[in-house]
């Protein structure tokens, strides 16, 4: 069974700017009902955003009404479900869908409650794992946040460790952080990173890229060469 991770840089689901990135992953899910003769289903966590309903709205909207797959979402924040209904979440899911926000405050909420460990399983039996922003970049060994400056108690972006799933380095949001991240990687090695634009995402298989996919932003991958940086258009 493969293990696949789709991390969207940056977007807007709720104006379906990434639309088009939406509808590979809605094709992929079908694929993979179909196998079973039913509909597929999508898990939203919006960790990162502290469960916020609009933002699943949103998801449901696009997932649902564009894509006729049927929408779940799993309460992490307020207690709202316990971790029984929620692992109950994941057990029917073909895939997860992990929405932006506040990465390092999701990944203390996931470790505490054991959501990491019901996302790993479900990604090791073959569940699609995606996600925008937040939900694109914990996955890897190291993640460029805003975590600071989305609490308002500093002024630049940092690194963070990740899960480390994926090796390397991810940056989402890229068209807006350019600048910053090429400085920190002539710094430091920090081979390979990624760096996605909003509206554009790379797709994992197995842990090994695989391609990336555009609705309208570019991604890139940029590697050290000796003192320089080497960037390449994914």
């Amino acid at each position: 069974m493969e293990k696949r991770i789709i991390a969207i840089g940056g977007g807007e689901i709720k104006t379906k700017t990434t639309l088009e990135i939406d509808r590979y992953i809605a094709n992929l899910v079908k694929e993979r009902a179909a196998q079973e003769g039913r509909r597929g289903v999508g898990l939203f966590l919006g960790t990162a955003s502290h469960d916020s309903m609009p933002y699943f709205n949103s998801f449901r909207k696009t997932y649902t009404s564009v894509f006729d797959l049927k929408a779940e979402v799993a309460l992490c924040v307020y207690g709202e479900m316990d971790y029984e209904k929620i692992a109950s979440k994941f057990d029917i899911a073909d895939f997860i869908y992990v929405g932006g926000g506040d990465t390092v405050y999701m990944l203390e909420k996931w470790n505490e409650i054991g959501i990491t460990d019901l996302i790993r399983k479900a990604y090791d039996r073959g569940v699609i794992i995606t996600g925008l922003s937040a939900g694109a970049i914990c996955w890897f060994e190291n993640m460029y946040t805003d975590y600071e400056l989305m609490r308002g108690v500093g002024g630049e972006y940092k690194l963070f460790k990740g899960l480390g799933w994926l090796k390397g380095t991810a940056c989402p949001h890229y068209n807006d952080r350019v600048k910053d991240f090429d400085a920190l990687l002539q710094s430091q090695t920090l081979s390979p990173a990624y760096a996605m634009e909003n509206d554009s995402a790379i797709e994992f298989i197995d842990g090994k890229f695989s391609r990336a996919i555009s609705a309208g932003g570019k991604a890139y991958l940029i590697t050290k060469d000796g003192e320089n940086t080497v960037k390449t258009q994914l």
